[in-house]
């Protein structure tokens, strides 16, 4: 059984992870394929305090305890909690779209409110078709100049200040860590390649997903699916 939640996480042999350290688990859980159950090492207290110098914030409390206690990304929900490394004298977070990512403005507050939905409701109206232009050309010079009036609505980079990459679902759906603003220490849904506009990740009771509650939803799941499963071979 997973551990209570707790405000400090678990170290990595009391969360249960290093018990799913099996190759044949990879294929039966979602995202195990990308991070088999491996978790990164933890940082240090040095390196924790070199990274949150460089972003000029203080990362938020239950995901700090878990880069010292449990690892710096790994096993996680989906395909894994991103990795936060050393690059060349710069942290970053590194994953599928972790470059969406501002770090020089993460400590600006995370704006809870973004596009108003009726004006990205007209905008959609909006889209060209194909059938309505005679001419290929014009219909690829309409769509592209469509395109561009959605990216400055929907993919504004104010629109995800003070906020991280986390984990990924595939297919450009993901995932935010909030560091600044109202929403700290939450998890941020991002569908955007589908048309929706980011919105706060919610438990089955509607209650907001903080990040330990997020990762410890996610290996209480798994514990049961892999109970449920015979043992390959």
């Amino acid at each position: 059984m997973a551990p209570e939640l707790t405000e400090e996480p678990p170290a990595p042999e009391q969360t249960g992870v290093a018990a799913l350290l099996h190759p044949d688990k990879n294929n039966r859980v979602f995202g195990a394929i990308g991070h088999k159950f491996f978790l990164e090492d933890p940082l240090t207290p040095a390196e924790l305090a070199d990274l949150e110098d460089q972003t000029g914030v203080s990362l938020p409390g239950e995901y700090r305890d878990f880069l010292l206690q449990v690892g710096a990304g790994g096993a996680g929900p989906s395909y894994g909690v991103y990795p936060v490394r050393l690059i060349q004298g710069r942290w970053r977070w590194e994953g599928d779209g972790a470059e969406l990512a501002d770090l020089s403005r993460l400590a600006e507050p995370f704006q809870r409110e973004g596009a108003d939905p009726e004006a990205v409701q007209l905008l959609l109206s909006e889209r060209p078709e194909e059938d309505g232009f005679e001419d290929i050309e014009d219909f690829d010079d309409a769509i592209e100049a469509w395109e561009e009036r959605w990216e400055s609505v929907m993919w504004s980079a104010d629109r995800t200040v003070g906020a991280v990459v986390i984990s990924t679902l595939e297919c450009a759906a993901r995932e935010w860590l909030i560091i600044s603003g109202p929403e700290r220490g939450r998890i941020w849904s991002d569908n955007r390649a589908d048309d929706e506009d980011l919105k706060p990740l919610l438990d089955d009771n509607g209650a907001s997903m903080t990040f330990a509650r997020w990762y410890l939803t996610w290996l209480e799941k798994v514990e049961r699916q892999l109970a449920s499963v015979p043992a390959a071979g």
